[in-house]
């Protein structure tokens, strides 16, 4: 047997004893799966195309795979250029500039320092899965807002991102829209009042799908 050959059995032997030795698999396998976790966003904003229009509110709960509230956070934005809100936007969420400085809105800056913290405390050491209803529009507003103030989505967030109108397709419940699918699902539909549609009360709307559907897959009432 040459010396290289001796070698490379020397190797496979010491590789063939560590993967013996008790508790080498398992903590393998542990570190290779990350802790999943899903954060359940909600924003408001001042028209439809991210690249033109702002948030003006954003509300998040932190939940484990389970439906387990880790955190929840909430905050109102005034927009650097509140002069391109849409008429249609103003007539769900209510803004306007004058009712935003009594509610006490804030910076775009001092909003996401603020929101940085809640998430790194909240999410600890688990992998975020960013899970909205309209996903698209959500993760469009949110990505360009970490952009802006220097931050990247992808440091925050999973590669992959959840559509809770495609887990409920999925279970059967051939709906797109929030009040078909809370009826479907037997839950209250979000307010459709202005003065009190926000992040937050999409974010709680999120959390009541998400633990329905759970309900449903684990076996609960259809």
């Amino acid at each position: 047997m040459t010396s290289k050959a001796m070698t490379f059995r020397s190797i496979a032997i010491s590789l063939a004893l560590v993967l013996c030795l008790p508790g080498v698999e398992a903590q393998s396998v542990e570190r290779a799966q990350p802790e999943f976790a899903l954060a359940l966003i909600d924003v408001e904003t001042t028209g439809l195309d991210a690249d033109v229009h702002e948030m003006i509110d954003i509300g998040a709960v932190y939940v484990d795979v389970d439906g387990r509230e880790l955190g929840r956070f909430f905050i109102r934005i005034n927009p650097a250029h509140p002069e391109r809100a849409q008429a249609g936007a103003k007539a769900v969420n209510g803004y306007s500039e004058e009712r935003w400085r009594i509610l006490g809105a804030v910076s775009s800056v001092e909003a996401l320092r603020a929101f940085e913290e809640f998430h790194h405390q909240t999410a600890a050491d688990r992998t975020m899965i960013f899970t909205a209803f309209n996903v698209g529009f959500d993760q469009a507003f949110v990505s360009r807002w970490l952009s802006r103030e220097g931050r990247s989505f992808r440091d925050w967030y999973f590669y992959q991102v959840l559509d809770l109108p495609s887990m409920a397709w999925a279970q059967g419940l051939r709906e797109l829209s929030g009040t078909k699918i809370a009826q479907a699902l037997g839950i209250p539909d979000e307010t459709r009042d202005p003065l009190k549609h926000t992040g937050e009360t999409g974010a709680d709307f999120n959390l009541a799908v998400y633990r329905e559907l759970l309900k449903r897959s684990n076996g609960g009432p259809r």
